[in-house]
């Protein structure tokens, strides 16, 4: 096939331009920095690559790796609306238009809860929890707008899927797991908050995979791409201290946390909420994780970090 992955240039399109290259399929790389350029808001020359490939997933979106500043949080809804729009009308311009689109979206989506998981036909949309701060409900707008722009684009000849997608977990430098391994080996990857936040994330294996099988299958609308089993976030650190090796992990209260996240120009909302998503979907479909279980992903993750 000829993907064309807008946004391509970060943790996940590498991971996802390395495994369909090695698949053997043609990959189309369209960004701001390198391949095929655009500037994810308008048409240009970067749209003849979607007129007649066989498939777009679109990645693009600023970081949510940062200070969540008003001036953030508007570029982050830019960067993915104005993207996602743009998309649709390159689709709808096509004499060939692909046969699918996959759109990525995130997790985040749903409600900050503990009680239960949030699958795609039972799961509660946030934006309106008690409790939590009020700008976490920002999070939840960009994803329903994110959505929403794909939703209403007219590509009547080209399946649309929403990735609701978990944190990929893969070994590449600067990715979430590399961050989490290096607090880790410092001994400072202890619970953060009391720890009972839920936290879900998919091993980039399955990741690929679950990618796979969207573009071959008859799936449309939201998709959650995540393991089928969250995991506390005291107990994703403690998996993850005792694949290191490290027997200390230092607990952080609420308000060391807002001193690390300062520190580390990021968001306490990426430690705090507690995202308790499962993939109903995919199961339903027949997908079958390689690793269902944190404990088997830490190990592999682990174990390829230290040969890279």
């Amino acid at each position: 096939m000829k993907v064309v992955v807008p946004g391509g240039t970060g943790q996940v399109g590498g991971v996802l331009r390395r495994a369909l290259t090695a698949a053997g399929h043609d990959v189309v790389i369209v960004s701001r920095s390198s391949g095929v350029r655009w500037d994810g808001r308008t048409l240009g020359p970067w749209a003849a690559e979607v007129d007649g490939c066989d498939a777009v997933v679109n990645l693009a979106g600023r970081s949510v790796s940062c200070r969540y500043t008003r001036e953030n949080l508007d570029e982050m809804m830019r960067s993915r609306v104005d993207s996602t729009r743009v998309v649709g009308e390159a689709i709808a311009a096509a004499a060939r238009p692909p046969r699918v689109w996959l759109q990525m979206s995130t997790a985040t989506v749903y409600a900050h809860r503990f009680d239960a998981p949030n699958d795609e036909a039972t799961g509660v949309i946030g934006g309106d929890e008690p409790d939590v701060p009020d700008y976490w409900a920002f999070s939840v707008d960009i994803a329903k707008n994110w959505e929403s722009e794909l939703f209403a684009a007219d590509t009547p000849h080209t399946r649309k899927v929403a990735l609701r997608s978990a944190m990929v977990m893969s070994p590449d430098r600067g990715g979430v797991f590399d961050v989490l391994s290096w607090l880790a080996r410092l001994g400072l990857g202890g619970p953060v908050a009391g720890g009972r936040q839920y936290v879900s994330w998919i091993h980039d294996d399955d990741f690929v995979r679950a990618v796979e099988l969207l573009l071959d299958s008859d799936l449309a609308g939201p998709v959650n791409v995540a393991s089928p089993n969250p995991v506390p976030h005291r107990e994703l650190m403690r998996v993850l201290r005792s694949e290191w090796r490290m027997p200390v992990g230092l607990p952080a209260t609420g308000w060391m946390a807002e001193v690390g996240a300062f520190l580390f120009r990021s968001d306490t909302e990426l430690l705090l909420k507690s995202r308790r998503v499962v993939p109903g979907r995919l199961l339903a479909a027949g997908f079958r994780f390689h690793h269902p279980g944190w404990a088997s992903a830490a190990s592999d993750l682990v174990q390829r970090r230290k040969k890279s």
